[in-house]
């Protein structure tokens, strides 16, 4: 997880898990929104819209799953960009368990930039493309 410079540490909750008693597949997806937002965050100076009322929405995402999570655990999500194209950022995101000392997920997710004010999207701001 050296790899990635934005990390979050989440305690697996009891109430994460499903009736198979592992972490329901959504968790996961909210464990990697949890990281994308501090990126973001990390990328506005602590914010997650500009002055303009400018943020990100999440436009599309895939998780591949590797290994079941139960309770009790930590696991800690890594996310990095890995490209920028003219109108969305591409981000990866690893889910690590400290139980289990592996790799249990792994994600991408396209990102837009989007204008809360006026509702639409538009082009990426300079903060996003210069920051890292």
């Amino acid at each position: 997880m050296d790899e990635y410079k934005i990390k979050v540490e989440i305690p697996v909750q009891w109430r994460d898990m499903d009736s198979a008693h592992h972490v329901n597949n959504v968790v996961y997806l909210k464990w990697i929104e949890a990281a994308r937002i501090r990126y973001f965050m990390h990328l506005n100076n602590g914010k997650l819209q500009n002055e303009d009322k400018i943020g990100p929405i999440l436009a599309w995402q895939e998780c591949k799953y590797i290994r079941p999570v139960t309770f009790p655990d930590t696991v800690i999500v890594g996310i990095r960009r890995v490209e920028t194209l003219e109108d969305k950022i591409i981000t990866e995101s690893k889910i690590y368990s400290k139980a289990l000392d592996r790799v249990v997920a792994f994600s991408k997710q396209h990102t837009v930039s989007y204008d809360f004010k006026t509702r639409r999207k538009v082009p990426l701001p300079l903060n996003w493309l210069y920051n890292s």
